[in-house]
């Protein structure tokens, strides 16, 4: 699998933890998000970016693409674009949530929608974990903190044939978008395993 690391400005959280940081793979870095690859001593592949939130000194042995702050995608946005062009099977997405910009979390989780689009998975990473899931049934491995496991309806129903391995199991049920039954829920075994008959879930797995 080709895996893309994409590091975003907002608030990094406690990445050095997680599994997917230590897989080796592409690493590109939109405006600001440049510092945490610096602080986790990556070198970045591709920086791309208006640069209205990094004035810093820019590495001089990477692609650099400038772009103008009047543009209608986001920095972190052309990075996936970026990513899916060179045709990555998994994109990373870090410093992509919490922070005072509740408005640029949602505009990511709106990424990870074009990314599914475009036939490449992309998971925020961060003190969460969050990915998208459809049709079919996917394994989510419990992390080392005892954290919360959260199910949410992206479209507007999600039929789950069964959520097993957590403390309020589902089996037959249809999932609204207006109604947010699936939050904190927790991981009692070793992983929790979500089936999708139809539908779009948002997935969020707390550290």
């Amino acid at each position: 699998m080709k895996i893309c690391h994409i590091f975003a400005g907002g608030d990094l959280g406690n990445v050095a933890d997680s599994r997917f940081i230590r897989e080796r793979g592409f690493v590109i870095c939109a405006d600001s998000g440049y510092r945490h690859a610096k602080e986790l001593g990556l070198h970045p592949d591709v920086i791309v970016g208006d640069f209205d939130s990094y004035s810093g000194k820019l590495p001089q042995d990477c692609e650099i693409v400038r772009t103008v702050p009047e543009k209608d995608d986001t920095d972190t946005l052309m990075a996936v674009k970026i990513a899916i062009e060179h045709g990555f099977d998994l994109i990373c997405l870090y410093g992509a949530l919490g922070g005072a910009r509740f408005d640029h979390a949602f505009a990511n989780i709106q990424t990870m929608l074009y990314a599914r689009e475009h036939g490449t998975e992309l998971i925020l990473v961060g003190n969460e974990l969050v990915y998208l899931q459809g049709a079919g049934e996917r394994t989510y491995p419990r992390s080392d903190g005892s954290g919360y496991f959260s199910v949410f309806a992206l479209t507007e129903t999600v039929k789950i044939r069964e959520l097993r391995g957590v403390k309020y199991p589902l089996s037959g049920y249809e999932m609204k978008q207006s109604f947010p039954i699936g939050v904190s829920n927790e991981i009692t075994d070793g992983a929790a395993f979500l089936t999708i008959e139809s539908g779009l879930a948002l997935v969020i797995q707390t550290k």
